[in-house]
């Protein structure tokens, strides 16, 4: 198995959309997802009052193998510095895949926070859970949200559109072996 990215010259027209709308749609979903978390607290619908946002719910919550290490470090008082991370951190990686900017380092950063999700609360029961859209048992949608990140990193998708390869046409490639070879015959 390589690790080397594909090269995307040698996908269809289509391949390449599929995946920059891939990249763009979980782009979107990390940004929003940070953007809204930090603009709490507001105000909803109905003018109410909304509560600031913080990770306690979802952590006191966990029963994964993760869990038990959030908790840890909530009760040494580090919730404050989660929330900022959490809410800096998605929305960070939402930016870096909607640009297209640094995509590979937003799709490791997006892979960590979705383990961590993941790791945090595996479904383990296939029941019907309190706030959950459907029932999962053992794949939900923190995990195929991962697998499609995977995919993303895979295909290397800032060389197909975005600003990493905007950023990488600017650059003049490297010499090859030949054209050294015949610049130092020219005498320059």
């Amino acid at each position: 198995m390589s690790a080397e990215p594909t090269n995307p010259s040698s996908l269809s027209s289509f391949q390449q959309f599929s995946l920059v709308a891939m990249r763009t749609l979980i782009g979107w979903h990390f940004l929003y997802e940070g953007i809204y978390k930090s603009r709490l607290p507001g105000w909803g619908p109905d003018g109410t009052p909304l509560p600031a946002w913080s990770a306690s719910g979802f952590i006191h919550g966990a029963t994964g193998p993760v869990g038990h290490l959030a908790r840890a470090a909530v009760d040494a008082g580090l919730l404050p510095w989660i929330d900022r991370l959490m809410m800096l951190g998605v929305a960070a990686v939402g930016l870096s895949l909607i640009l297209g900017l640094l995509t590979r380092a937003g799709c490791y950063g997006g892979l960590v926070l979705l383990a961590l999700f993941y790791l945090s609360s595996i479904p383990t029961t296939g029941m019907p859970a309190e706030h959950n859209e459907g029932n999962y048992l053992l794949v939900n949608k923190t995990l195929i949200e991962g697998l499609a990140v995977l995919v993303l990193l895979a295909f290397d998708t800032g060389r197909i559109a975005g600003l990493d390869r905007l950023w990488r046409e600017r650059r003049p490639a490297p010499l090859t072996a030949d054209a050294r070879v015949v610049q130092q015959g020219s005498g320059t």
